[in-house]
């Protein structure tokens, strides 16, 4: 190597340093940390996935909306009354469905535009109308999308108010449903930190096995 000129040894060199940290920090790492992850959290590892009767309907990390399907083509979906409904989201897709993971985002939009109080209005009066209960009371979180845009979680008051409308609609008992929605809420973080919040998905996978 020592006749080869001085320019070519260090592209060799480089070439060489090139590969070791390749198979290192892009072969070796990733299968370590992947073991490990399989090894200790395999449940978080591969998804948190929420599966019923065997099938996989989605994962605890990431909410859904839960309409009458199928729309028909060029009409906005409507929501499913006999499911616990989330938050809006503003994560839309290419095809116009929200809760897109691909397209995680907030609407960005101040507490002053008027875009976002005119939409924050029609929610109000649209939630209001669907529970069946006054404008007033309907929660903050039934009208705003969360930072992401996917959060699948809702505010223990915006569950409890959903709880007549599902009981009536499926036929259950109030207090099943109640039941059902207190089992759900999840405490702060640590004891501490953060909101109590109820997840909407796991709350509805347990719902579709009472009726």
């Amino acid at each position: 190597m020592t006749h080869l000129p001085r320019a070519l040894r260090r592209h060799l060199c480089a070439l060489r340093m090139l590969l070791v940290f390749t198979l290192v920090t892009g072969v070796a790492y990733p299968l370590v940390v992947t073991g490990i992850a399989q090894l200790l959290l395999p449940e978080q590892a591969n998804g948190s996935l929420v599966r019923t009767d065997g099938a996989e309907v989605g994962s605890r990390l990431i909410g859904q909306n839960f309409d009458v399907a199928p729309a028909p083509a060029g009409i906005p979906p409507r929501p499913d009354a006999r499911w616990f409904q989330p938050r809006p989201s503003a994560a839309v897709g290419p095809r116009g469905g929200a809760y897109d993971p691909g397209n995680s985002t907030a609407s960005n939009l101040g507490p002053n535009n008027a875009d976002l109080v005119r939409s924050i209005a029609a929610r109000r009066a649209h939630v209001a109308a669907f529970d069946g209960v006054r404008p007033q009371d309907v929660p903050a979180d039934a009208l705003t999308a969360s930072g992401s845009g996917l959060d699948p979680h809702i505010s223990p008051a915006y569950a409890r108010q959903q709880a007549a409308r599902v009981a009536r609609v499926r036929g259950l008992s109030l207090d099943r449903v109640r039941a059902l929605v207190s089992r759900h809420v999840e405490g702060r973080y640590f004891g501490f930190l953060g909101q109590e919040r109820v997840n909407v998905v796991e709350l509805n996978r347990e719902l579709s096995g009472l009726g």
